[in-house]
């Protein structure tokens, strides 16, 4: 294999190749990368989860003074607050506005289409707890890029085509 040349992969003539999955069809799955990832997820916590903050801080709480008191039921509503938003998402059009944003949606690896609801809205508290117990530090360790959530429920982000 040729070495890459910097200006090369500047000018857009070497891509870095994602992996990939052989569907039955003859079509491949590319798995999302750690980067398009974690772009996606602070891409979402700027338009879902600050909206979602202003609220409980100021409209539940009053002040942030009084959300400070009771922090632990806050974050609570937070956090369940972003699943139920992330899961409406997810449920009507596949992906997240940061999804969307860097050309992922979620799938079902069984199917190779959109999940069912009741499996996004599991998938989706699931992955908050997984995230406060240091789960997500598993997609590290695989070449796919999936988090436990994802092998827990046998689903995964996956670039999504161009519509040409």
């Amino acid at each position: 294999m040729a070495k890459q040349r910097f200006r090369d992969t500047k000018q857009g003539k070497v891509s870095k190749s994602a992996k990939t999955v052989k569907k039955s069809s003859g079509d491949e799955l590319r798995f999302a990368t750690k980067k398009d990832y974690f772009k996606a997820v602070l891409t979402d916590s700027f338009m879902l989860l600050m909206p979602i903050m202003y609220i409980v801080f100021y409209l539940v709480f009053g002040s942030r003074e009084e959300y400070a008191h009771h922090w632990q039921l806050g974050g609570l509503y937070i956090f369940s607050g972003l699943a139920i938003v992330e899961s409406i998402f997810l449920i009507l059009k596949g992906q997240t506005p940061g999804m969307k944003a860097y050309n992922l949606k979620l799938i079902s690896l069984y199917t190779k289409k959109k999940p069912l609801p009741v499996l996004i809205i599991v998938r989706q508290i699931l992955s908050k707890i997984v995230f406060l117990m240091w789960g997500w530090v598993v997609m590290f360790f695989r070449k796919d890029n999936r988090n436990l959530q994802d092998i827990i429920l046998y689903t995964a982000l996956v670039y999504e085509k161009p519509n040409a």
